[in-house]
Protein backbone atom coordinates (compact mmCIF):
# COMPACT_ATOMS: atom_id res chain seq x y z
CA UNK A 1 0.00 0.00 0.00
CA UNK A 2 1.32 3.42 -0.91
CA UNK A 3 2.14 6.06 1.63
CA UNK A 4 -0.89 8.31 1.05
CA UNK A 5 -3.64 5.81 0.03
CA UNK A 6 -5.68 6.12 3.24
CA UNK A 7 -5.40 9.89 3.34
CA UNK A 8 -6.23 10.12 -0.38
CA UNK A 9 -9.43 8.15 0.29
CA UNK A 10 -10.33 10.64 3.02
CA UNK A 11 -9.61 13.60 0.74
CA UNK A 12 -11.84 12.12 -1.94
CA UNK A 13 -14.75 11.99 0.52
CA UNK A 14 -13.99 15.48 1.88
CA UNK A 15 -14.08 17.15 -1.56
CA UNK A 16 -17.55 15.72 -2.11
CA UNK A 17 -16.73 12.39 -3.75
CA UNK A 18 -15.82 11.38 -7.26
CA UNK A 19 -19.06 12.81 -8.67
CA UNK A 20 -18.12 16.27 -7.41
CA UNK A 21 -14.76 16.37 -9.22
CA UNK A 22 -14.83 17.82 -12.72
CA UNK A 23 -11.04 17.71 -13.03
CA UNK A 24 -7.90 17.21 -10.96
CA UNK A 25 -4.20 17.84 -11.51
CA UNK A 26 -1.24 19.08 -9.51
CA UNK A 27 1.68 21.48 -9.60
CA UNK A 28 4.92 21.37 -7.63
CA UNK A 29 3.25 21.63 -4.20
CA UNK A 30 -0.54 21.61 -4.62
CA UNK A 31 -3.43 19.45 -5.78
CA UNK A 32 -5.77 21.45 -8.04
CA UNK A 33 -9.47 20.58 -8.32
CA UNK A 34 -12.32 21.93 -10.40
CA UNK A 35 -15.44 20.97 -8.52
CA UNK A 36 -19.04 20.61 -9.64
CA UNK A 37 -20.32 22.03 -6.33
CA UNK A 38 -17.67 23.72 -4.15
CA UNK A 39 -20.14 23.95 -1.24
CA UNK A 40 -19.77 20.18 -0.70
CA UNK A 41 -16.11 20.55 0.36
CA UNK A 42 -15.29 20.12 4.06
CA UNK A 43 -12.39 22.58 4.26
CA UNK A 44 -11.91 22.40 8.03
CA UNK A 45 -11.48 18.62 8.00
CA UNK A 46 -9.22 18.71 4.92
CA UNK A 47 -6.93 21.13 6.73
CA UNK A 48 -6.70 18.62 9.62
CA UNK A 49 -5.30 15.90 7.34
CA UNK A 50 -1.65 15.21 8.22
CA UNK A 51 -0.33 16.04 4.73
CA UNK A 52 -2.49 19.11 4.08
CA UNK A 53 -0.68 22.37 4.74
CA UNK A 54 -3.73 24.48 3.85
CA UNK A 55 -6.38 25.13 1.21
CA UNK A 56 -7.59 28.01 -0.91
CA UNK A 57 -9.72 28.75 -3.94
CA UNK A 58 -8.36 30.73 -6.87
CA UNK A 59 -9.77 31.32 -10.34
CA UNK A 60 -12.41 28.61 -9.97
CA UNK A 61 -9.92 26.04 -8.68
CA UNK A 62 -9.94 24.53 -5.21
CA UNK A 63 -6.35 23.87 -4.18
CA UNK A 64 -4.94 21.72 -1.38
CA UNK A 65 -1.36 22.49 -0.40
CA UNK A 66 0.53 19.22 0.10
CA UNK A 67 4.17 20.18 -0.31
CA UNK A 68 7.08 18.39 -1.96
CA UNK A 69 5.41 14.96 -1.85
CA UNK A 70 2.46 16.09 -3.97
CA UNK A 71 3.41 13.84 -6.92
CA UNK A 72 3.18 10.68 -4.80
CA UNK A 73 0.03 11.99 -3.09
CA UNK A 74 -1.56 12.78 -6.45
CA UNK A 75 -0.71 9.32 -7.81
CA UNK A 76 -2.36 7.69 -4.78
CA UNK A 77 -5.38 10.00 -5.12
CA UNK A 78 -5.85 9.16 -8.80
CA UNK A 79 -5.47 5.46 -7.99
CA UNK A 80 -8.06 5.40 -5.18
CA UNK A 81 -10.53 7.72 -6.91
CA UNK A 82 -10.43 6.15 -10.35
CA UNK A 83 -10.31 9.65 -11.81
CA UNK A 84 -7.95 10.27 -14.67
CA UNK A 85 -5.95 13.43 -14.11
CA UNK A 86 -5.92 16.21 -16.68
CA UNK A 87 -3.33 18.74 -17.84
CA UNK A 88 -3.05 22.11 -16.12
CA UNK A 89 -4.35 23.80 -19.27
CA UNK A 90 -7.43 21.55 -19.39
CA UNK A 91 -8.10 22.19 -15.71
CA UNK A 92 -7.81 25.96 -16.19
CA UNK A 93 -10.27 25.73 -19.07
CA UNK A 94 -12.71 23.75 -16.90
CA UNK A 95 -12.31 26.30 -14.10
CA UNK A 96 -13.04 29.20 -16.45
CA UNK A 97 -16.28 27.53 -17.51
CA UNK A 98 -17.52 27.92 -13.92
CA UNK A 99 -16.54 31.55 -13.49
CA UNK A 100 -18.93 34.48 -13.65
CA UNK A 101 -18.33 37.01 -16.44
CA UNK A 102 -16.63 39.40 -13.99
CA UNK A 103 -14.35 36.61 -12.73
CA UNK A 104 -13.41 35.74 -16.31
CA UNK A 105 -12.50 39.35 -17.04
CA UNK A 106 -10.42 39.63 -13.85
CA UNK A 107 -8.68 36.33 -14.64
CA UNK A 108 -7.84 37.48 -18.16
CA UNK A 109 -6.52 40.80 -16.87
CA UNK A 110 -4.41 38.98 -14.29
CA UNK A 111 -2.87 36.79 -16.98
CA UNK A 112 -2.04 39.88 -19.03
CA UNK A 113 -0.63 42.11 -16.30
CA UNK A 114 1.04 39.61 -13.93
CA UNK A 115 3.98 38.97 -16.31
CA UNK A 116 4.41 42.72 -16.82
CA UNK A 117 4.43 43.36 -13.08
CA UNK A 118 6.93 40.55 -12.56
CA UNK A 119 9.17 41.90 -15.29
CA UNK A 120 8.98 45.39 -13.79
CA UNK A 121 9.80 43.97 -10.35
CA UNK A 122 12.81 42.17 -11.76
CA UNK A 123 14.12 45.37 -13.31
CA UNK A 124 13.59 47.09 -9.94
CA UNK A 125 10.92 49.46 -11.12
CA UNK A 126 12.97 51.03 -13.89
CA UNK A 127 10.41 49.94 -16.52
CA UNK A 128 13.02 48.39 -18.77
CA UNK A 129 11.18 45.85 -20.87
Amino acid sequence: MSKFKDEAKQLLILVGGKENIQGVTHCVTRMWFVLVDPSLVNIETIEELPSAKGTFTQSGQFQVIIGNEVQEYYNDFVDVSGIEGVSKEALKSDAKSQQTPIQKIMSDLGEIFAPLILKCTLCQGQFKF
